[in-house]
């Protein structure tokens, strides 16, 4: 088992812009990645398994609604706090930041925002703990990025709702103790229903042969006549606007996470370059090489410029769709092409488990195309600085 020997690059000094409560969420966060994950990720990767006795050192390291208030369980941080826990847990593997989003930033975060005072006491405390793990059923087998037509009913019977319909590429599912499902109603209205695991036609099955998120469990929702209780309809919002707002939440992280991920690759590759000779010298003293890790460190000084000054805007509540679409596009494209780079420094050994690099690459081809495509972002900065909309 190698030591994880993960060095982060601060090439523009923006520890100085991070108070001291950042930097403690964070260092706290590293150091429990490489006791904890680290050494066990590439075995669950290679044998796509989740590895689920992290669920309770992800709750104590405030992995689980860091920005959720106190009282309800959470952490009370601020954005930028929960931008630094993504960074550093997908910097171990994009499948584990991937469960961590989901609960906080698609379950704990509706739960909070839209639900009831009495769902917030009975749901909040026990996802903070890890506890209860959650999942979020917005894409389906024939709507993916157009949401809006989705497929998945939900009728009034009187004393409950009656659930039909299926969603899939779902994080989270095969374990999960509840799902915060989009359906419409018989107008056609989208709400948000919480349903637990055990209702009679509620079923998870786990999608398997994955080369991409080895060790994350994705899985379906099937509802087959689901009764859903009243009191588990989210109250306090409707529309599309309610799960986009969500993803919101998602691709901030998402857009933290990614540098995580690209450092890992660049900080691997530059210590090999500086240790792997040919041609009676470190490879990392010719110009080819210098110029990949140069590049490298250049994107990722970018990105982390980028989600600062977004965590800002968050904290700020003045944060678009659009700036959020932008800096999740930028940065994850930035680390996957980070990947490619890197694993070239490596040459064949880029390919092995021996190495993280491979494993993010792969691992960054969903994370490129989940929450909103690279290309459906693009357009979503085109449709906010034109004023028109290609969609239609």
């Amino acid at each position: 088992m190698k030591p994880d020997l993960f060095e982060a690059p601060d090439y523009y000094n923006l520890d100085d812009l991070l108070s001291e409560e950042h930097k403690l969420v964070r260092d706290a966060a590293r150091q429990w990645v490489k006791r904890d994950v680290s050494p066990i990720i590439e075995e669950y990767a290679q044998k796509a398994e989740f590895p689920k006795q992290i669920l309770g050192g992800l709750a104590e390291i405030g992995a689980f609604g860091p920005y959720i208030p106190e009282e309800y369980g959470g952490a009370g941080l601020d954005q930028i706090s929960y931008g630094l826990i993504m960074q550093e847990i997908e910097r171990g593997d994009s499948g584990v930041r991937s469960t961590a989003s989901v609960q906080s930033s698609l379950v704990m975060y509706p739960i909070y925002t839209y639900g009831s005072e009495e769902q917030k006491k009975k749901y909040l405390p026990k996802l903070a703990s890890g506890e209860m793990m959650g999942c979020f059923g917005l894409t389906e087998p024939n709507h993916g990025s157009n949401p809006s037509g989705m497929e998945t009913k939900f009728k009034d019977k009187g004393d409950h709702y009656l659930l039909n319909g299926a969603k899939l590429w779902i994080s989270n599912s095969p374990f999960a103790d509840i799902a915060v499902v989009w359906a419409k109603n018989e107008e056609g209205r989208i709400h948000g229903l919480i349903v637990e695991r055990g209702m009679e036609g509620f079923t998870t099955p786990e999608t398997h042969n994955k080369w991409s998120l080895r060790a994350s469990a994705t899985g379906e929702l099937i509802f087959d006549n689901v009764k859903v209780p009243k009191e588990n309809l989210l109250p306090n919002k409707s529309g599309l606007g309610a799960p986009l707002g969500c993803l919101d939440s998602a691709r901030y992280g998402i857009s933290w996470g990614a540098i995580g991920a690209a450092m890992d690759c660049y900080d691997t590759a530059l210590r090999y370059a500086k240790e792997r000779v040919q041609f009676g010298k470190p490879i990392a003293a010719t110009q080819l090489q210098q110029k990949k890790l140069a590049e490298m460190i250049t994107e990722i000084t970018k990105a982390q410029l980028l989600a600062f000054r977004l965590g800002q805007l968050k904290n700020e509540g003045r944060a678009t769709t659009a700036q959020i679409s932008m800096a999740k596009r930028n940065n994850v494209d930035m680390a996957i092409k980070i990947a490619r780079e890197a694993r070239q420094v490596l040459g064949g050994m880029g390919i092995t488990g021996e190495y993280s690099i491979m494993r993010h690459m792969m691992n960054l081809e969903s994370v490129i195309t989940y929450e909103g495509t690279h290309d459906i972002h693009l357009l979503i900065t085109g449709m906010d600085i034109t004023g028109h909309s290609a969609f239609k």
